[in-house]
């Protein structure tokens, strides 16, 4: 195997976690080809809000590392929001204490700050100027900067890891780790939103209701996303129209401008929900070595770029 060989690494799986991960292993001079069932518009990424937040990811320690690291990134891709998709917005976190977040996160991100009445009505919240990113945008444009990178990025369905030829192959399939290492421990979280015509709204809101249920308003450029569901074990991507008009009736509760909006559209996405994210090393019987980089949940948009420079390093061959 001559050195360039040596270089060759293929990432499977074309949601944010792959492309950022493929990004930074193309940007380290890797040779790296990406393999994806689907376009990356149409993966479970794809669906996200996409307001970085460790959201339900463990282990915590190592999140917030990866958070704290890829907010530093969005922060200086909101520089170019248009072409990044990536943009700073205010909005208000129910049930987060300001002062915890400042613990966790070394005073950062700057200007937060408990919310006031009018800007959570009933209850405790934090007020923040955080990254919120247009799906729409920002995966297409992680796509070409891995193209710009000498990275190519390749419409394949793999139903063996063992199938995939390359000195370092990086698993980040997310659900479809299930089947493809085998692991049951990956679950789906089925997240449906609703995406309405924005009557004006130019904050975010995350609450959750006294039934336990979530609610949450993102203005994204062009619409407002309404979300949301967390079911655990639900397989199904199909858009339940009960669900969609409750999820805009608790929007509406919270803002009632959205009473009324025009629908625009339906999605659903499966979360890859594990009890901690996988992220290790396999070297393999024929000396190749396999990296596994998944199980995420819903915070694969908010780790991504701290957890890929750490898949990154696990992929350096001796």
């Amino acid at each position: 195997m001559d050195s360039g060989e040596r270089d060759d690494v293929v990432v499977v799986g074309g949601g944010v976690v792959g492309l950022t991960t493929a990004l930074v292993l193309a940007e380290r001079g890797r040779r790296v080809r990406l393999w994806t069932r689907d376009p990356v518009e149409r993966t479970t990424s794809a669906v996200a809000g996409a307001l970085w937040w460790p959201y339900h990811i463990e282990p915590l320690a190592a999140a917030r590392r990866w958070a704290l690291r890829s907010l530093q990134v969005y922060e200086e891709l909101a520089g170019s929001a248009e072409e990044t998709g990536v943009r700073l917005v205010e909005g208000a976190m129910g049930g987060a204490d300001p002062d915890e977040v400042r613990r966790w996160s070394a005073g950062r991100p700057a200007g937060m700050r408990r919310a006031t009445e009018r800007e959570y009505p009933g209850g405790a919240a934090m007020w923040a100027r955080l990254p919120l990113i247009d799906m729409a945008v920002h995966l297409p444009w992680l796509r070409e900067r891995l193209r710009r990178a000498g990275g190519s990025v390749e419409e394949r369905t793999v139903t063996d890891l063992a199938e995939v030829r390359a000195p370092v192959v990086v698993n980040c399939t997310g659900l479809g780790a299930r089947d493809l290492a085998g692991d049951l421990s990956v679950r789906p979280q089925r997240g449906q939103l609703v995406v309405v015509e924005n009557p004006g709204i130019d904050t975010w809101l995350v609450a959750g209701t006294s039934g336990g249920e979530l609610a949450y308003l993102f203005p994204q450029p062009g619409r407002l996303l309404l979300g949301g569901t967390a079911q655990d074990d639900d397989f199904s991507t199909e858009p339940d129209p009960a669900q969609a008009e409750a999820i805009v009736r608790r929007c509406a509760a919270l803002r009632p401008e959205v009473a009324g909006t025009r629908v625009l559209d339906h999605r659903v996405g499966l979360r890859p929900v594990r009890p901690g994210v996988r992220l290790e090393r396999e070297p393999l019987p024929d000396g190749r070595l396999l990296v596994h980089h998944y199980g995420h949940g819903g915070a694969g948009v908010t780790v991504a770029w701290g957890c890929a420079e750490e898949a990154a390093a696990l992929a350096a061959t001796p």
